[in-house]
């Protein structure tokens, strides 16, 4: 099954979304200014995810722009209900998800938006959470027969990420969250991070937009977001991204004694990348078809990447 690199619906039929080429959604950044510098980006961007400060320019910062108008209108109306309620309950941090497949570049793309989002006047403070935190523990996975669908929904601690995103939606001060190691492959036992009333929460992870299982009558993550952004790209690209990032860090962070990877390190250039195409093929993909590109109608916003790494087509959900 191969999916497609462009969205736009063929010609004459009605979407909910509307289309934007790289140019015209470039020209929607009017006088936004630029506030990242190329020292910045390099700190921000991922292994194997380059961003140019083009591409700033040109999606993020006209994305950025939006996303500050949502969220002051969002405040305005908040600030309206409190003085018709005569209530005083504090401010509702305003959630974005970040969603999309292993590879695709969701890590780069929230560090981003959380640097430019830092920036606005009205949002000073953008904290950014992945959902990797929430996974169980290997202990708990390899117990329950679940290590080759790590990063399947089942894998997840779905009532506990439940009742993060709850308390902070409720305003809650000092909510922690779990903190996630992808040296060791593993939760970290006892390390967890603090999140206190943000402005903006970015809540980055691949299964961020599905739906409950049918029968399931309880909420879920995307019940709390205010928008959501959805990572687009072929499986051709996105394999071939992936194996080349398992390539590199097989030179890099494979070689630290305490990475759960240390055994693929010594493989020879073919064996290391046989081993990289099989775990995409065996896990990765099959999570891509069965949970995570199926929730690609559900985003506010969908950025659809071409082959190196530049968004070439936004898609914007209408209101």
């Amino acid at each position: 099954m191969t999916q497609r690199a462009a969205l736009g619906p063929p010609s004459g039929e009605l979407s909910p979304y509307r289309y934007f080429s790289r140019v015209e959604w470039a020209s929607l950044r009017a006088d936004t200014p630029l506030t990242l510098t190329i020292q910045d980006l390099e700190k921000l961007q991922s292994i194997n995810d380059p961003i140019s400060v083009e591409e700033v320019i040109a999606i993020y910062l006209p994305l950025s722009r939006l996303l500050a108008l949502y969220v002051a209108a969002t405040q305005g109306l908040f600030k309206a209900t409190q003085r018709f309620l005569g209530a005083e309950d504090g401010k509702m941090p305003y959630i974005i998800g970040v969603a999309g497949s292993v590879a695709v570049g969701k890590s780069t793309t929230a560090r981003v938006l959380q640097a430019l989002l830092s920036r606005w006047p009205n949002t000073p403070k953008v904290e950014l959470i992945t959902t990797d935190g929430f996974l169980h523990p290997n202990a708990v996975l390899e117990r329950e027969g679940l290590m080759d669908k790590k990063g399947f929904p089942e894998s997840y601690d779905g009532t506990a990420l439940l009742r993060f995103l709850s308390d902070i939606k409720a305003g809650k001060r000092s909510v922690p969250a779990p903190v996630y190691s992808h040296l060791v492959y593993d939760v970290v036992p006892g390390k967890e991070i603090v999140i206190d009333r943000p402005d903006i929460l970015i809540v980055e992870g691949l299964n961020v937009l599905l739906p409950n299982r049918p029968g399931k009558d309880i909420p879920f993550v995307s019940d709390f977001f205010d928008f959501s952004i959805y990572l687009h790209a072929s499986e051709e690209d996105l394999e071939r991204w992936y194996v080349s990032r398992f390539m590199r860090l097989r030179e890099t962070a494979f070689r630290d004694p305490r990475s759960y990877f240390r055994k693929y390190a010594d493989l020879d250039d073919a064996a290391a990348e046989d081993m990289a195409r099989e775990i995409w093929q065996r896990i990765n993909l099959r999570n891509l078809h069965e949970n995570i590109l199926p929730t690609l109608a559900r985003a506010s916003l969908v950025l659809t990447k071409g082959a190196n790494h530049s968004i070439e087509q936004v898609a914007l959900r209408k209101l």
